[in-house]
């Protein structure tokens, strides 16, 4: 078979007027960027706004594992099947990291016959959104220094800086740094440290709101540190969001490019979802919506991290209610989870498969716990056994959830059609009945045991003396009220990366916390998770080239 890029390379793609013809935008309401990408206009979605919201669907996964699960090319596949039915459909996904494509995980476009093109632009600068949202974060960092460096009006203390600098790269040596050395000239020494951009508040706040103003509303909002008198100091307080925003004023438009199959798909915004929130801007989302019968959308990672985080922050936030999630499996990330090497998946057996299908399970219960109808695709390979699919559907069944064997790696849409056709049969015959886990003003430590209890399956958390002093002085400030985004790590239902299956009985331990005010949510740090990857010992950007005519090869 041929590689993901090269099946992308030779796929005759539509200009992009004609993806948006198919669900009613004009030409006139496209900004475009060449044939085959375009942001959508502002007139757009006021011109669409009134419609009737269409069908909502999230499509997440068991936890990953390094057999891979193809949470992604499932969606595309998904929504090329969907098109094949006759359906209305939109697709509305996240943007990819320069992180992982050059780092370790790989993009963010789907794979085989269920991709999103064109892939190379959309896995490297696309539409630039990235380097706007890395540029927003990085002056609001300048102007923070800068102003301590000319007499510090608000007396922020410089041990108390919370703001980071960002990159899209993984690389460690930036985690922590030292600014300001060489003398007087280049300002007040301090400790400071990178994230990776798709972590950064910026991000979040991107992704949360609901246009410019409201953006702007936001970026003026971000607590940048505190003085010397413990009192929080905000990026308005530097009179930093307007030209923060001004940086954005493009990239808060949401992205349209296509399906290999000619299915519009909306690509927009981009956080991790183990150490942000995980889901493509709110924006995109409601203008799918808007525009189509049908809107599948994917959240980062396992469910317990992007699906809980769309259920409990995105939804939330942006009124909006899924009417059903679909769960993404495979047999041998199923055998990983029961205790069997990598290199020895490809060998049949059940065993293993029935010790490591309670991960699937708890999932399907979590998705449950938020109302909703819930269908498992098992994202079949050649090397799964007839008995092993059939414990997999038998125990989905007991369950009270549809499970459908999807091929759309290798046949595109055609291979989604069973999926397609079950989950419109669940949309016509189960309502969904939204709700989100937690009472969003409940203390801070309810909402994070509720998440620990409901959905990983913890019993206890376990707090260092730096969390508690944050805890209690986000409480003192009245900034408590808020949604919690727990940031974990995605390979285990505990914060021991280790602990595979479906662990019992576990403390999470919560190193630290922290306020994205302008997102609107409290960040909290569990186990040894890093807000700045590393490249692993071969990265990816080990094998991707460029040729004397532009052809980029290695990637994927």
């Amino acid at each position: 078979m041929l590689s993901d890029i090269e099946i992308a390379q030779g796929a005759k793609m539509k200009h992009i007027r004609d993806i948006a013809a198919s669900v009613g935008i004009d030409g006139d309401e496209l900004e475009y960027y060449g044939k085959y990408k375009a942001k959508t206009s502002s007139e757009l979605w006021n011109r669409v706004k009134n419609n009737k919201d269409g069908k909502l669907i999230l499509v997440t996964a068991i936890n990953p594992t390094p057999a891979g699960e193809g949470k992604t090319t499932t969606t595309i596949g998904l929504g090329d099947a969907m098109t094949r039915l006759g359906k209305k459909c939109s697709l509305a996904l996240r943007e990819p990291s320069l992180g992982p494509v050059m780092g370790l995980k790989g993009g963010a476009a789907g794979g085989g016959y269920s991709q999103v093109v064109p892939m190379e632009d959309i896995n490297l600068h696309f539409t630039g959104d990235m380097h706007a949202i890395t540029a927003a974060n990085n002056l609001l960092s300048a102007m923070i220094d800068n102003h301590i460096h000319q007499g510090n009006a608000l007396d922020i203390d410089v041990t108390n800086i919370v703001w980071k600098r960002v990159v899209d790269t993984n690389d460690r040596a930036l985690r922590k740094i030292v600014v300001g050395m060489g003398g007087k000239v280049n300002g007040v020494p301090r400790e400071d440290g990178f994230m990776i951009t798709v972590a950064s508040e910026v991000m979040a706040i991107l992704c949360l709101a609901s246009d410019t103003e409201d953006l702007k509303k936001r970026l003026g909002e971000i607590i940048v540190g505190y003085n010397r008198g413990g009192e929080p100091v905000k990026a308005s307080d530097l009179h930093a969001q307007g030209a923060m925003a001004a940086l954005l004023k493009d990239a808060i438009k949401p992205n349209l490019v296509q399906t290999l199959e000619y299915t519009p798909c909306f690509i927009h915004g981009g956080p991790f979802a183990n150490i942000a929130h995980g889901c493509n801007s709110v924006q995109a989302t409601r203008l799918a919506m808007k525009l189509s019968d049908y809107t599948i959308t994917e959240a980062g990672f396992g469910a317990d991290l992007g699906a809980e985080k769309f259920m409990d922050i995105k939804c939330r936030m942006a009124g909006i209610n899924p009417d059903a999630v679909v769960i993404v499996a495979t047999v041998r990330a199923l055998k990983y989870n029961g205790g069997v090497p990598r290199d020895e998946l490809k060998n049949p057996d059940v065993d293993a498969l029935e010790k490591g299908i309670v991960n699937l399970e708890k999932h399907i219960e979590n998705m449950k716990l938020f109302g909703m109808p819930v269908i498992v695709a098992v994202n079949r390979f050649d090397t799964d056994s007839d008995e092993e699919l059939d414990t997999v559907i038998r125990h989905c069944k007991a369950l009270g959830a549809e499970c459908s064997l999807s091929e759309v790696f290798a046949k595109g849409g055609e291979g989604g059609i069973d999926l397609a056709q079950k989950l419109i049969d669940v949309l016509e015959h189960r309502k969904a009945d939204y709700k989100s886990i937690y009472d969003v003003d409940a203390p801070i430590k309810d909402k994070i045991l509720a998440v620990v209890t409901k959905i990983y399956g913890g019993s206890e958390v376990v707090y260092s003396a730096r969390a508690n002093r944050q805890i209690n002085r986000l409480e003192e400030l009245g900034l408590d009220k808020k949604p919690v985004c727990m940031a974990k790590t995605q390979y285990s239902l505990s914060d021991n990366p280790k602990l595979l299956g479906r662990p019992e009985g576990f403390e999470i331990n919560v190193s630290n916390v922290r306020i994205s005010n302008g997102a609107g949510f409290i960040v909290v740090e569990t186990g040894d998770i890093m807000v700045m990857p590393g490249l692993p010992k071969t990265p990816a950007a080990n094998n991707i080239d460029v040729d004397a005519e532009g052809k980029i090869t290695g990637l994927f």
